[in-house]
């Protein structure tokens, strides 16, 4: 088993994950394969950890306060910051500061910023349980979400960016 392995599995172990954690983070890994095969001298164990770990703040809620409680818990743990980021930022394409104001999260940056984060973000945008959607199926859902034009805006752009 290799390190990263190791780390998910400690961390699933510590933090007591449920299996719909572990298996709708699976699916995000296995839909991230889908966004980064075109691409070349990527960090593949990053984004398998990220795509691993990103949801364990779902241990402690479903709202969307769990990915900065998700990267928190795993700060505590001693994870590699750039997991913790992948983390927190994990949200949609990403949460505006006046999204995180109006959502009453911690003044921190939720958009994602490096290629990892970005991957991340985008494959689980595009897994739905454990289930892989397109991006008509997300901005639909997005929509009746009332999520604002400025977040689909960024998914779209996001998914351009990554997909090829």
């Amino acid at each position: 088993m290799s390190d990263i392995d190791n780390l998910i599995e400690d961390v699933y172990e510590k933090l007591q994950c449920t299996n719909y954690i572990i298996d709708h983070s699976k699916a995000v890994y296995e839909r991230s394969k889908y966004i980064t095969q075109h691409y070349d001298n990527i960090d593949e164990d990053l984004i398998k950890a990220g795509c691993m770990l990103h949801d364990v703040g779902r241990t402690l809620t479903s709202d969307i306060r769990h990915a900065y409680l998700g990267a928190d818990l795993l700060r505590n743990l001693g994870v590699d910051e750039k997991i913790c980021k992948i983390t927190e930022r994990h949200i949609g394409a990403g949460v505006s500061k006046q999204d995180a104001k109006e959502n009453n999260l911690p003044d921190r940056n939720y958009i994602p910023e490096t290629f990892e984060e970005k991957v991340v973000a985008h494959a689980d945008n595009l897994v739905h349980g454990i289930k892989e959607v397109d991006l008509d199926f997300v901005i639909e859902k997005w929509t009746n979400k009332g999520m604002s034009k400025d977040a689909i805006d960024r998914l779209i752009k996001l998914h351009n960016e990554l997909i090829r």
